[in-house]
């Protein structure tokens, strides 16, 4: 199978224009432009598609967030659940040889190697080793059962490439110069299915770009573009306002991580019960009430209740305490601090993403934060804060997932080293009781830490044309662009 790119280069000439369910979906990614083509181990949004639709790795995810076959045409756990075992399909690398499970092993074992020192590296702990059993079948061996590890597999930094490219399901052209990029979804015989003759007819192609995002939404509105991705919360009251009569704002369920981290403990922050101190006064409810978000879910905890097995606490940390009782206790707390010395005072200086929504959110913490003696700050851009905005996705709903995020290794901000000792622990218990019991000691070493004030859940948004299918919200608020291209006949 070899890729005919000069052709695929002549066709990225032709017009950009609103596909009205035919010609090619074109599709912007909120971004810095140049971060289509990142190359990192830590891929922006716009990498990550383009990365997913070309690069396939032994699995992949589908519109609705599911685990889907892609170079594994099928796969079984053994019984402990200690071993996950993929057969291969029958498919080439662009240059026409097989796929063979030593390319796929080799691949693998160096994606982890990347990924050392990264979150997602952590959350392939538990991967002890990567065999290749014979020709097409490929064996991941664990420290302990992982349920995990398919979605992990699909994310699209462990898709495979050979000399820089992948095997697909789609490939891509590439302009240089406007940063855009054409791909074209190859034929179903190409991937190990049925030939379809009229494929070449019937098969759309999809052009990507990465804009900022004003430029995103002024190009959706004028129709220059069919589905923009990876809105946030900085951003949405521009999705909001915009003139969206051609178009319908779409809210992924997702879930991870929407709050400050602590990024020192010095002055006002140096003690855990005056961190908590400002988490206590946040009406979370009222903080997002001004976006309009429906089903938004805020959090008082790291990490979810429902993320584990059998919940261990109820879904407020102070159920049964009113909101005037807590910052009535925050305050208390504030004041001894102030008392403790003349002329202190109570402040805390705050990093938040450029934008209206990220305006909106720091006017809330502020008038919250007066009612307890304590002023915010707004930091500069590239200033040193004490408190961090961070808006995560989660690769997946387990424990494990938001703990990694906060690895003492990662120096992101304030840490437990003592958390990160139980979650080690968990990597080797074979047990799910005990190992449960682990993470749930873990997130409790870091709330006591207090690194972290979490908000809610993080709030990702897309603007999509009546006439694109195939796209559904996710909780994991990764769109494939591979089966935009598909026939729906």
């Amino acid at each position: 199978m070899r890729f005919c790119l000069p052709l695929l280069a002549a066709l990225m000439l032709a017009s950009c224009a609103p596909s009205n369910g035919g010609g090619p979906v074109e599709v912007a990614v909120i971004g810095a432009p140049e971060s289509l083509f990142d190359q990192g181990v830590r891929l922006p949004s716009a990498a990550q598609h383009l990365r997913a639709a070309t690069h396939e790795g032994l699995v992949a995810l589908d519109p609705a967030g599911q685990v889907v076959p892609a170079l594994a045409e099928r796969w079984i756990v053994t019984d402990d659940g200690m071993s996950y075992i993929f057969r291969l399909r029958d498919s080439t690398w662009p240059d026409g040889a097989d796929i063979t499970a030593s390319d796929v092993r080799q691949r693998l074992r160096d994606a982890m190697a990347r990924l050392r020192g990264t979150s997602f590296g952590l959350d392939l702990g538990k991967v002890r080793d990567v065999r290749a059993m014979t020709g097409r079948v490929v064996e991941v061996r664990l420290t302990a059962p992982m349920p995990d590890l398919l979605r992990i597999l699909a994310q699209p930094e462990l898709g495979f490439a050979k000399n820089g490219r992948g095997a697909g399901p789609m490939a891509m052209a590439r302009d240089q110069r406007a940063l855009h990029a054409r791909l074209t979804a190859l034929p179903p015989e190409t991937r190990g299915l049925p030939a379809r003759e009229d494929w070449q007819e019937v098969a759309r192609p999809v052009n990507v770009r990465a804009l900022g995002v004003r430029a995103a939404i002024a190009a959706f509105s004028r129709g220059e573009v069919d589905l923009v991705l990876n809105g946030s919360l900085s951003d949405f009251p521009l999705a909001e306002a915009g003139p969206l009569s051609r178009g319908t704002i779409q809210v992924d369920p997702a879930i991870g991580l929407l709050g400050l981290a602590v990024r020192r403990d010095e002055g006002l922050l140096a003690d855990p019960a005056r961190r908590e101190a400002l988490s206590l006064a946040l009406d979370r409810a009222a903080l997002i009430q001004p976006f309009g978000i429906s089903g938004w879910q805020a959090r008082s905890w790291v990490v979810p209740p429902e993320s584990f097995i059998t919940p261990p606490y109820l879904a407020d940390r102070w159920a049964g305490a009113s909101l005037d009782k807590r910052r009535e206790t925050a305050a208390a707390r504030v004041r001894a601090w102030t008392a403790a010395a003349p002329n202190r005072a109570a402040r805390v200086r705050v990093a938040l993403p450029r934008g209206p929504g990220s305006d909106l959110l720091f006017r809330q913490l502020a008038k919250a934060w007066a009612q307890i003696g304590v002023t915010a700050v707004r930091a500069a851009p590239g200033e040193l804060a004490d408190l961090e905005m961070r808006e995560t996705i989660a690769r997946y709903a387990a424990p494990r997932w938001y703990l990694n995020q906060f690895n003492c290794n990662l120096k992101a901000g304030l840490c437990s080293p003592e958390a990160d000792a139980l979650v080690r622990q968990s990597l080797i218990e074979r047990d799910a009781t005990a190992r449960e019991r682990l993470l749930v000691e873990a997130h409790a070493a870091l709330v006591k830490r207090e690194v972290f004030i979490p908000l809610g859940a993080p709030v990702r948004w897309s603007l999509v044309r009546g006439s694109i299918r195939n796209y559904l919200p996710n909780p994991w608020a990764l769109h494939p662009l591979f089966p935009l291209s598909q026939p729906t006949t």
